[in-house]
């Protein structure tokens, strides 16, 4: 017959508290993840759009038949002026986006980080108080261990004089 245990095996109590970790950990990686693609992607829609907004601002003004050389270079300092604007405001934007986005992923890290602690601190906690159940126990079974020794001991003792007192009484009849 077999002598291994047909049901699964259960895990300990530090088993699973590792395993805790790692899936926050696991999640905190994904999500730090995610953050990242949505900026990125942020930032290249934020991009289009300038470049879009460029774009269209520079076909308004190659539309426009200006006959004055005066009207033209109005015009021509009124779209490059337009279009730093476009390009600072995409700029400031994308830089709004990266910041949200660098906030978000050490927010979550320290969020994980913290969890991370107080479940190490969790399991230092459970690890002092299991070695000090142990040392109880341990105490109280060498303690044990001492009086029944010695209660044998006094047994003995008593069993071997009795035994003395016996053969001296045989050995006088």
């Amino acid at each position: 017959m077999s002598t291994k245990s047909t049901k699964p095996e259960e895990k300990g109590f530090f088993d699973r508290v590792i395993e805790t970790i790692e899936e926050f950990w696991d999640g905190t990686k994904e999500k730090a993840e995610d953050v990242k693609e949505t900026t990125v992607e942020t930032f290249e829609a934020v991009k289009d759009k300038a470049e879009d907004a460029i774009s269209d601002l520079k076909k308004k003004v190659a539309s426009k038949k200006v006959p004055a050389a005066k009207k033209g270079a109005l015009v021509k300092n009124d779209v490059a002026a337009k279009t730093k604007k476009a390009a600072a405001k995409a700029k400031a934007t994308v830089a709004d986006v990266k910041a949200k986005a660098e906030t978000q992923a050490k927010e979550i890290i320290a969020k994980a980080k913290s969890e991370s602690a107080a479940t190490k601190k969790a399991i230092a906690d459970n690890t002092s108080k299991a070695k000090k159940a142990v040392a109880e126990v341990k105490a109280k079974a060498e303690e044990k261990t001492k009086s029944i020794t010695s209660k044998i001991k006094a047994d003995a003792s008593k069993a071997k004089k009795t035994m003395v007192t016996k053969k001296k009484a045989a050995a006088a009849h």
